[in-house]
């Protein structure tokens, strides 16, 4: 009887440890693909006071909800020649937040007829705070951080852009 219970004892210790071998040999990987930048259009930003071309960017544009929702989440970075247009169906105060985007960015955010209406700049990776417009805004030009600040971006300022 003893010789019994301990094989027992042994079978179930045994079946556990299998059990849960397997149980972490079945856990799946996830695996996501690489969000990369698609060029959907050109982008002129000019200076107020002279109408000089500061710089011009290719972008992507987001304007479906999915796409303003999400953004520039789950990317590594961009380039400094690239950034994401948001265009909005209305016009109106909109915030903005870092949850989920890896990489700093300076948004800049675009009244009606184009021009830069606020700032929030070096909005920092993964931060959760909302990041308002301040003013009503139609568009918001997401670039890399401190790009703002290089170009000398003043309120007044104003963009054109092409779709392709």
């Amino acid at each position: 009887m003893i010789k019994s219970n301990s094989l027992k004892v042994s079978i179930l210790i045994g079946s556990l440890i299998f059990f849960a071998a397997c149980k972490d040999g079945a856990k799946k990987t996830i695996k996501t693909e690489t969000v990369t930048f698609t060029k959907e259009g050109i982008l002129t930003i000019y200076k107020a006071a002279t109408d000089s071309v500061i710089t011009t960017l290719d972008i992507e544009i987001a304007d479906s909800d999915y796409e303003t929702e999400t953004g520039l989440m789950y990317r590594k970075g961009m380039s400094e020649n690239q950034g994401m247009l948001f265009s909005f169906p209305d016009i109106r105060q909109h915030y903005f937040h870092m949850k989920n985007t890896e990489f700093p960015l300076d948004i800049i955010f675009l009244d009606a007829n184009l021009k830069i209406a606020s700032f929030q700049e070096n909005a920092q990776p993964f931060d959760e705070t909302l990041l308002p417009s301040k003013v009503p805004v139609k568009y918001a030009l997401e670039v890399n951080a401190g790009l703002s600040e290089k170009w000398l971006l003043e309120v007044g300022d104003r963009v054109a852009f092409n779709k392709l």
